[in-house]
């Protein structure tokens, strides 16, 4: 498939999907995830623009051009910026209340003391906001996906756990957490 062809001159080994996914997770995604906990795009223009980075990049896989972009997703095994950006809320948010994060549960969260409350034992209380810029908060756009998730999920025992079971959950694609 790439084999060298250097008397040509047309041997470019970072043009191998592998070289290329490798560059694009170091040095690209990162600046594109920066801060995400603390600033994440809510409007649709803003998600639009920085989806576009990975877009443009999956097109530039030899092979992938020609895919639409949620086939070249399952074909190099990368998510969407916005499900990473939900997967990072919901890991901040397992920090938070399993005391892995020196953010103190009470500053951002109280528990929900419904006692009806379908679901798992960490359910957050829904806060009423009256501005739009506090209901794109962290804490307060975050609630609605963490109370979806399910008690296995939640009760996890580790972190590495909490992202494997996230990663089945995203790979399953059945769930309204990250769809």
């Amino acid at each position: 498939m790439y084999q060298s062809n250097e008397n040509s001159g047309n041997y470019q080994p970072y043009r191998h999907p592998d070289i290329m996914l490798r560059l694009y997770k170091s040095l690209v995604r990162p600046h594109l995830e920066y801060c995400t906990a603390a600033s994440s795009p809510h409007y649709c223009k803003d998600k639009e623009l920085i989806e576009r980075v990975q877009r443009r990049f999956t097109r530039m896989i030899p092979d992938l051009k020609d895919l639409s972009y949620e086939q070249r997703l399952a074909k190099t095994k990368l998510w969407s910026l916005e499900d990473r950006r939900t997967r990072a809320d919901l890991i901040k948010v397992y920090k938070i209340i399993h005391g892995l994060s020196a953010v103190r549960f009470s500053t951002f969260f109280e528990l929900s003391h419904n006692e009806r409350t379908r679901g798992h034992s960490l359910k957050l209380h829904k806060k009423r906001v009256m501005t739009d810029l506090r209901q794109h908060f962290f804490s307060d756009r975050i609630v609605n996906k963490w109370n979806t998730l399910s008690e296995d999920i939640i009760s996890a025992s580790s972190l590495n756990n909490f992202k494997g079971k996230l990663q089945r959950l995203h790979n399953n694609g059945s769930s309204t957490v990250f769809f």
